[in-house]
C-alpha cells in the first residue's frame, strides 16, 4: 500500500493495519473504514476545497486555508459512509510522524473535526459507537460487550465512591462512562456537578424523569429553568421527555412555586429535621450556622434509591439555595453519607466575618456607596417593625433578596415625596442577642432633617443607628452614629460638610476626632469606625444573607422630619390604571 501510495504512513494507521485490514462502523455514521486496497489520495473528489476556498478571503489564516487544502493532499480513509469524510492530512504530522485526521459531514453545519492521530480518531469513535447503541428502540435487545459490561461496572463502584466523599475520583469514572452513553452516568454525574456550582446542560438525565427521585431532583431543574426561561416552559418539557403523567404535573407545580417563591424543600428523618432548624437560621440571616446544621446532619442522610448521590432539593429551596457555594459543595460532597463510611472533611471558612468592617470593602455591597442599619438589643427580628414602623407597615414581608424586595416596594407604590424617607430594611440576627434593620440603598443624606430612629426603637432596651456616605459619588461624605437606650437619646455625631457636630457624652472609643483629620482621610475612616462600633457593642452584620440571601423586610418610618415653614418639597403622584 505504501508504493501504491508514495508514501511511508503514520505509526499508529501502520499498526491498525497490522491487526485489521479495515473496519466496520467506525463510529455511527463510517460504515466502512478503509484497509490497505482502498485507501487513496482525495484529491478534491468531493469537492470540498472548491467550496472552502469561496469562504476564504484576504484576512484567512493558516487554520481557515488548511481546512481548504487538506481536500486537496488528504489520504481518503472512508469507504461507505452518512455522508461523512475521513482525511488524514501528511503536511499536519508531529515529531513522532503521526497525521492529523480529519472528519467532515454536511449535516453536521460545522468546520471539520481535528484528531492528532489515528489512534485518537479510533478511540473517539469506538466511543461514539457504543454511545449511539446504549439506547434501545422499542423492540430491540439490550447491545452487551466486555467493554459495556466493564463501564457499568465502573458507574456502580463510583457511586459508592461518590458516597464515601470521593466525588472527584466518582466524577472522573462517570464521565468516562458518559462518554459511552453508559445509562445512569449523565443522571449521576449531574448531581456532581450540580453541586460544585455547574448549571450548563445539567439535566440529569433518566434519573430526573424517575418518579423516585423527582422530589430531589426536579426542583433544582426547574429552579435553573426558570432563571432563564422568561416564561417559555417548552424547553422543560423537553428535558422531560419520556415522564410519566404524575412527573410531568409535579414538575409544573414545583415550577410554579420557584416562581412564586413558595417552594419549600423537605426531607424524610432526622435529615429533614435538621432542614427545618437550617431553614430558620438563614430565615434571619445566620447562614452559617444554618449550614453547619445542615453537614451535621448530612451523615444520617439517606437516598432514595441507587441512582441518588446527595440531597439536591434544597438549592431551589428561597431560603436555603443562596446557602450554596462551590466551596460548600464541595465540602458537601466530601462528606460521607447514605450509610457509607469514610473520612469527614476540613470545614471551610464561614461567609459572615465576625464585624461590621467588611461593609467598607469596596465591592461590598455591589459597589453601592451608602448604607444605613439599626441595631436593637434583647429584641426579635420579628418585633422591630413595631419600634421602626407605624400602621399597615408594621409587619414583615417574605424574605426576599434586596432587589426583588425593592421592586416590589416600587411596583406598588403611587406617591413620590421629596421630603419623605421611608426605608426599605432587610431584619435578621445581629449577634447575640441582637438584630438588625439594614438598608442597602438608602436615599440622599440631609444632616439638617434627619431623624434618629434611635430613641423609637431602645424603648426598654438601648439601639444603635449607623448612616454610612463615607465613599458616596452623591455629595460630601457623611457618616452619622447615634445612640438611645429606654427611649432617649444618649449621645450622637454627624460627620458632614468636612465638620463635625456631637450631643451627649460619647465614648472615647467612639470619639469622631479619633478617625476624622484632613479631608485626605475620610475615605479610611469607615473601616475603623465600623470596627470601633463592633467592639463597642459586640455586634456583627451577615454579610451573605445581606449580599446573596433572602431575608424579611418591612418599611420603617420616615428618618427625616417634615418641611418646616419656608422649605419647599413636590410630591409625584402616579394613576398606574390611567397610564396602561
Amino acid at each position: 500500500m505504501e508504493e501504491r501510495l508514495g508514501r511511508r504512513m503514520p505509526p499508529s494507521y501502520r499498526e491498525f493495519l497490522k491487526v485489521s485490514d479495515g473496519w466496520q462502523h467506525a463510529g455511527g455514521f463510517v460504515w466502512l473504514l478503509a484497509g490497505a486496497t482502498d485507501a487513496r489520495w482525495h484529491n478534491n473528489e468531493s469537492g470540498l476545497a472548491d467550496m472552502f476556498e469561496e469562504y476564504l478571503d484576504e484576512d484567512a489564516g493558516p487554520d481557515e486555508r488548511r481546512d481548504a487544502d487538506i481536500w486537496r493532499r488528504g489520504l481518503q480513509l472512508e469507504v461507505e459512509s452518512d455522508a461523512t469524510r475521513v482525511l488524514m492530512d501528511p503536511e499536519d504530522a508531529d515529531e513522532e510522524g503521526e497525521w492529523a485526521v480529519y472528519t467532515w459531514a454536511s449535516w453536521r453545519a460545522a468546520p471539520p473535526a481535528r484528531y492528532a492521530n489515528f489512534r485518537e480518531f479510533m478511540r473517539d469513535m469506538f466511543r461514539e459507537f457504543h454511545s449511539l447503541r446504549a439506547r434501545r428502540a422499542d423492540g430491540e435487545s439490550e447491545f452487551a460487550n466486555d467493554t459495556t459490561r466493564e463501564l457499568d461496572a465502573l458507574v456502580e463502584q463510583a457511586r459508592l465512591e461518590a458516597l464515601r466523599g470521593g466525588w472527584e475520583r466518582a466524577g472522573h469514572a462517570l464521565d468516562e462512562a458518559k462518554e459511552y452513553g453508559r445509562p445512569r452516568a449523565v443522571g449521576l454525574g449531574d448531581q456532581i456537578r450540580r453541586l460544585v456550582g455547574q448549571t450548563y446542560m445539567v439535566y440529569f438525565e433518566d434519573v430526573v424523569t424517575d418518579p423516585r427521585y423527582a422530589p430531589e431532583l426536579l426542583p433544582a431543574l426547574v429552579a435553573e429553568h426558570a432563571a432563564h426561561s422568561y416564561r417559555d416552559d417548552s424547553t422543560l418539557m423537553f428535558h422531560l421527555r419520556g415522564a410519566g403523567d404524575d412527573v410531568v404535573s409535579l414538575a409544573y407545580a414545583t415550577l410554579e412555586q420557584v416562581r412564586n417563591g413558595t417552594y419549600r424543600y423537605t426531607a424524610a428523618g432526622p435529615f429533614g429535621e435538621a432542614v427545618e432548624r437550617a431553614r430558620e437560621l438563614a430565615r434571619w440571616g445566620d447562614t452559617d450556622g444554618a449550614w453547619r446544621t445542615l453537614m451535621d446532619a448530612l451523615p444520617v442522610w439517606q437516598p432514595l434509591g441507587p441512582d441518588h448521590l446527595a440531597p439536591l432539593g434544597w438549592v431551589a429551596d428561597p431560603l436555603l439555595g443562596p446557602l450554596l457555594t462551590p466551596e460548600r459543595g464541595r465540602e458537601l460532597l466530601s462528606t460521607p453519607r447514605g450509610g457509607q463510611a469514610g473520612e469527614a472533611p476540613s470545614q471551610p471558612a464561614g461567609l459572615d466575618p465576625d464585624n461590621l468592617a467588611w461593609l467598607a470593602a469596596p465591592d461590598a455591597l455591589d459597589n453601592l456607596t451608602s448604607y444605613r442599619f439599626v441595631l436593637v438589643e434583647g429584641v426579635e427580628p420579628e418585633d422591630l417593625p413595631g419600634r421602626l414602623a407605624d400602621g399597615n407597615e408594621a409587619a414583615l414581608d417574605d424574605p426576599m433578596t434586596s432587589h426583588e424586595a425593592r421592586h416590589r416596594l416600587l411596583r406598588g407604590q403611587r406617591e413620590f415625596s421629596s421630603y419623605d424617607d421611608k426605608a426599605l430594611m432587610a431584619v435578621g440576627q445581629a449577634g447575640t442577642r441582637w438584630s438588625f434593620a439594614f438598608d442597602s440603598d438608602p436615599a440622599h443624606f440631609d444632616p439638617q432633617r434627619l431623624v434618629s430612629p434611635a430613641a423609637a426603637a431602645s424603648a426598654g432596651t438601648r439601639a444603635v443607628v449607623v448612616w454610612s456616605g463615607l465613599r458616596t459619588w452623591r455629595g460630601e461624605p457623611f457618616f452619622h452614629l447615634s445612640v438611645a437606650q429606654d427611649g432617649t437619646e444618649q449621645y450622637a455625631f454627624t460627620y458632614a460638610d468636612g465638620e463635625t457636630h456631637r450631643t451627649g457624652q460619647i465614648p472615647p472609643a467612639l470619639d469622631p476626632d479619633r478617625f476624622f483629620g484632613s479631608r485626605e482621610e475620610d475615605t479610611e475612616a469607615e473601616r475603623s469606625l465600623l470596627e470601633a462600633v463592633t467592639g463597642e457593642f459586640g455586634v456583627h452584620l451577615p454579610r451573605h444573607a445581606i449580599t446573596n440571601g433572602r431575608l424579611h423586610t418591612f418599611t420603617t418610618r420616615s428618618w427625616t422630619r417634615p418641611p418646616g415653614n419656608g422649605e419647599t418639597y413636590a410630591v409625584i403622584s402616579m394613576n398606574w390604571d390611567a397610564a396602561r
